[in-house]
């Protein structure tokens, strides 16, 4: 059995924030368990042609740590994961991170957490903190007649470098946030692509660039300008995205105009422009941002099929107007199971409740960091604290430093464990649904926010909101033994 004071679970951009955090308070005792065998989480995951980040480059960083390095505004996934690497490498996390290590149990005993994981290693810890995310459980559709596939079929998560895509009839299913990157890079190569397209969505420019040399050096001599930037960044996507989702006329108006204008800028043919304009309030869904899918379906070799499918054949997919399509391979970019949280992790609490039992209508948490009747599991990325309209790095960090104020509260008095009042929990999260139901999120009846009926993923405000009230919150909130 192997004892650490604290020990965190993941070792993507949350558990790599989390680690540095613990370490610049003086904190030594803990370790990160990573299921993989190198860190990176979805960036070590998500390798397919054009990935990269849908959050420009100087506000997808930790705050504290600016780069340099950055090509491009938006970088790519090789970029990313090398500013992970080099960060955790700066930071002097190497030595507490433990490869091939995924959480299969834990178990709340005798006022601290016992761990199993799926290579039979035993842990024990005071504190377990979670830093999973939600982007790593592929969700394949179910289709009829898929095993029949004479061709190769694969989920865009789980890219096979070692298939030859030129000359290729491919099909694509699915039109999001990881397809509107891929599909202009495999129509440079493939023969034909047929994009089949449940529902469109609302698209931004990104009016991407290289960072010139010049840029790179002023922002390392004078790091005010970097923040700036980065400021100018964030108020954005807290005046402009954020107001539209909240369902403000002015600004749901311009982000529309900007989205349509981009549509109609690169798609000429009036009933294509119909097919690609969604019939759902801008941010009901997450709005996406590219400046290469529009003029990839303008391509002679690139078709959009919006029939839906019917069944997969040995040949290829028959569309629900009963045309069949003969196809060399199928991509499913049909994104991440994000519901329920936790998914492949049994966590038990106080009384032997089930975690996943205990979020059977839906998860829930205060401020998305710790939930009753689960004493010392602290959460980064749970539930209601994903984003339509900043980065998720301002929220990590942000909940970093609360988990740290209360190991900090607890040491200082004295105490074992604590967990949130329930009473308070139930009351938070009555007063944040009311608030979601306001929102573009609820406008909808299906989304991947969206679980049991209620918004479980999404934070109902701006991140300056959130960051006040975690760091606003009382420690009578909780209970201490």
């Amino acid at each position: 059995m192997h004892k650490f004071n604290t020990i965190i679970i993941g070792a993507g951009f949350g558990g790599l924030c989390m680690g540095i955090k613990l370490r610049m308070s003086g904190r030594d005792d803990f370790i990160i368990l990573e299921k993989a065998e190198a860190l990176g989480g979805t960036w070590r995951e998500n390798t397919y042609p054009g990935a990269e980040c849908d959050i420009p480059s100087a506000l997808y960083s930790y705050s504290f740590e600016h780069n340099a390095d950055w090509e491009f505004k938006w970088s790519g996934q090789k970029q990313i994961l090398k500013y992970q690497n080099d960060t955790a490498k700066k930071y002097g996390l190497e030595k507490h991170l433990r490869f091939s290590q995924g959480l299969k149990s834990a178990q709340f005993v005798d006022g601290r957490w016992r761990l199993k994981t799926d290579s039979g290693e035993e842990y024990d810890c005071q504190h377990l903190i979670t830093a999973v995310g939600q982007l790593h459980h592929p969700s394949t559709p179910q289709i009829k007649g898929a095993s029949t596939f004479a061709g190769e079929q694969f989920h865009s998560a789980k890219w096979r470098h070692d298939l030859d895509l030129d000359h290729q009839r491919i099909a694509v299913i699915g039109n999001a946030a990881s397809a509107v990157q891929l599909i202009p890079e495999i129509a440079k190569c493939a023969a034909q692509v047929t994009v089949y397209q449940r529902s469109p969505n609302w698209i931004l420019p990104k009016v991407d660039r290289a960072y010139s040399s010049l840029e790179q050096r002023l922002s390392i001599k004078f790091p005010w300008l970097a923040r700036l930037y980065r400021k100018s960044l964030w108020v954005v996507g807290e005046f402009i995205v954020l107001p539209a989702i909240r369902g403000r006329w002015l600004a749901r108006k311009f982000v529309r105009f900007l989205c349509t204008r981009n549509l109609k800028s690169h798609i000429k043919d009036v009933n294509l422009q119909q097919q690609l304009i969604p019939d759902y309030p801008v941010g009901a869904k997450r709005v996406l941002f590219s400046d290469g899918y529009y003029p990839a379906l303008g391509r002679d070799n690139v078709d959009l099929n919006t029939h839906g499918i019917d069944q997969v054949v040995k040949e290829g997919i028959i569309d629900k107007s009963g045309e069949l399509q003969e196809f060399d391979q199928i991509i499913y970019a049909t994104g991440f199971k994000t519901n329920p949280f936790l998914s492949d992790m049994e966590i038990t609490g106080l009384d032997d409740v089930d975690l996943h039992e205990h979020w059977a209508q839906g998860a829930f948490a205060y401020y998305g960091v710790s939930t009753a009747g689960f004493p010392n599991l602290h959460m980064m990325y749970g539930p209601n604290t994903n984003l339509g309209h900043s980065s998720i790095i301002i929220m990590l960090e942000a909940q970093a430093d609360h988990i740290l104020r209360m190991i900090g509260a607890l040491d200082q008095a004295g105490k074992q464990s604590l967990e949130v009042v329930e009473s308070v929990e139930v009351r938070f999260n009555a007063e944040l649904q009311n608030d979601l139901k306001k929102l573009a999120f609820s406008e909808v009846d299906h989304s991947w926010y969206i679980d049991h009926g209620r918004v479980t993923n999404n934070w109902s405000a701006g991140t300056r909101h959130y960051c006040r009230q975690l760091k606003a919150i009382d420690i009578d909130d909780f209970i201490m033994r």
